[in-house]
């Protein structure tokens, strides 16, 4: 079985965020005090007293509303109740009891799953006698805690631990691939990520930004865990005015820096922008595989030279990603997206390929006699030996006379001899230059 997972449920704004932060140890949810903040699911891997559990942060529930955004965000909270094996539902202690709060308990007796009434809000300051109306709910006894002064954290941890069942894995390790699905605002990235999935689990609207929070969805294919990383549609700085779009832009890039594979979506109807020169350099220079994948291609107009045209423009314009494949897909109509998981496979299988050092020197043998080295200053670059040191990405450590000699030149030229043997595709490969006597490996 895998890990447990705890959902974190009530109304907006009674603190579900900051509750998820302080259990996580880290800043992942946006605070901020603005009702329906936190849009989607939020996944955080978490541990209490050596057991391990999976929490999940949903969007405020509000049981009538006629806004899309607030319908959507109910409909994702459901979800995550129904993926739940325990949930907190929060309440709001310092505003007392309100008719959403009592629907919202109704909506999870049927739920049947192991629930915490979580009163929040519960300072030094506040009359502990509040906490007696929330028995009202019919929900046992409730635990008094506040999320923003720390207050009772670890009683509910415990309580927590203690609804887990012996079948429940809590010390389960991630052996998923993750894949982060970056891009410019609005080109498609949710939508990509549905179809792969099968289900509306990231919430899908023609507004672009709706995606604020970087969302992991873990599902499995053909016996194969993956873990998708939506991540909030990069802006221009000048662009990013809300304080809530900042932290959503630096979240995006973090969700880069702990992804295996990066999925660049770019917007067929408007090419390649500055935007996503930038995005993908960054995924770029975090030594991330890359698959390039033009979404809304059934909205171009083709002849025989169109994909030759477009792909000659990304491979320009995205010159240091040369490794990365390119593909053409519609979320709209499905169109080839169910090769985009090929594709990660591929990637993946590239990125932890191991080459041995024996094979490795025959190539470096090879490629210093087709092109020696220039002399500078009156000295030629040597090579000694080189070794694999690391995958995920590929790294080698290449021993010479000098270092400081080296040519970026000379590096791409061993690097182009290294891929002609062993292709990599899909994946950057780390070359380092050491001088013979260096140690620290």
């Amino acid at each position: 079985m895998g890990r447990p997972v705890v959902t974190i449920v009530g109304r907006p704004n009674v603190g579900k965020s900051t509750l998820f932060n302080r259990i996580a140890g880290k800043r992942i949810s946006i605070t901020e005090d603005t009702p329906g903040v936190t849009r989607d699911r939020i996944y955080a891997e978490c541990e209490w007293l050596d057991n391990y559990f999976t929490l999940i942060d949903t969007g405020g529930i509000e049981l009538n509303t006629t806004n899309t955004i607030f319908a959507q965000m109910r409909i994702q909270a459901e979800i995550a109740i129904e993926m739940a094996d325990v949930v907190l539902f929060m309440v709001d202690g310092k505003e007392g009891v309100t008719a959403d709060d009592v629907g919202v308990a109704q909506m999870l007796r049927k739920a049947k799953k192991e629930i915490i009434l979580v009163v929040n809000k519960m300072d030094r300051f506040v009359d502990e006698d509040n906490i007696y109306e929330f028995y009202n709910l019919g929900l046992g006894d409730p635990v008094s805690i506040s999320s923003s002064e720390a207050l009772g954290i670890g009683d509910l941890l415990d309580e927590i631990i203690s609804k887990f069942n012996d079948t429940m894995n809590t010390e389960e390790e991630d052996d998923s691939i993750k894949i982060a699905v970056i891009g410019k605002p609005n080109a498609g990235k949710s939508s990509i990520i549905n179809r792969i999935i099968g289900e509306e689990r990231v919430i899908v609207s023609d507004i672009p930004g709706t995606t604020r929070d970087a969302i992991d969805t873990k599902f499995e294919s053909n016996s194969k865990k993956y873990t998708l990383i939506d991540t909030a549609g990069i802006r221009k700085k000048s662009k990013v005015l809300e304080s809530i779009e900042k932290y959503s832009v630096l979240r995006a890039f973090t969700a880069v820096e702990r992804a295996d594979i990066c999925i660049l979506v770019i917007d067929a109807d408007k090419g390649v922008t500055e935007q996503d020169i930038r995005i993908a350099g960054y995924s770029h220079d975090n030594n991330k595989g890359m698959i390039i994948v033009v979404n809304k291609w059934d909205l171009i107009e083709k002849d025989n030279k169109t994909f030759k045209e477009f792909t000659d423009d990304i491979r320009l314009k995205l010159a240091y990603a040369s490794y990365a494949s390119i593909m053409t897909v519609s979320a709209l109509t499905g169109q080839r997206v169910n090769k985009i998981l090929d594709a990660v496979d591929e990637v993946y299988g590239f990125r932890n390929l191991r080459i041995s050092t024996g094979v490795l020197n025959d190539i470096l043998t090879e490629a210093v006699l087709m092109n020696q080295p220039a002399t500078v200053k009156g000295k030629r670059l040597k090579i000694f030996y080189g070794t694999q040191v690391a995958v995920n990405p590929p790294k080698f450590l290449i021993f010479v006379n000098d270092k400081e000699i080296v040519h970026f030149s000379y590096e791409r030229y061993i690097e182009n001899k290294i891929r002609e043997a062993f292709e990599y595709r899909g994946t950057p490969i780390v070359i380092e230059f050491r001088n013979r006597n260096e140690k620290n490996l």
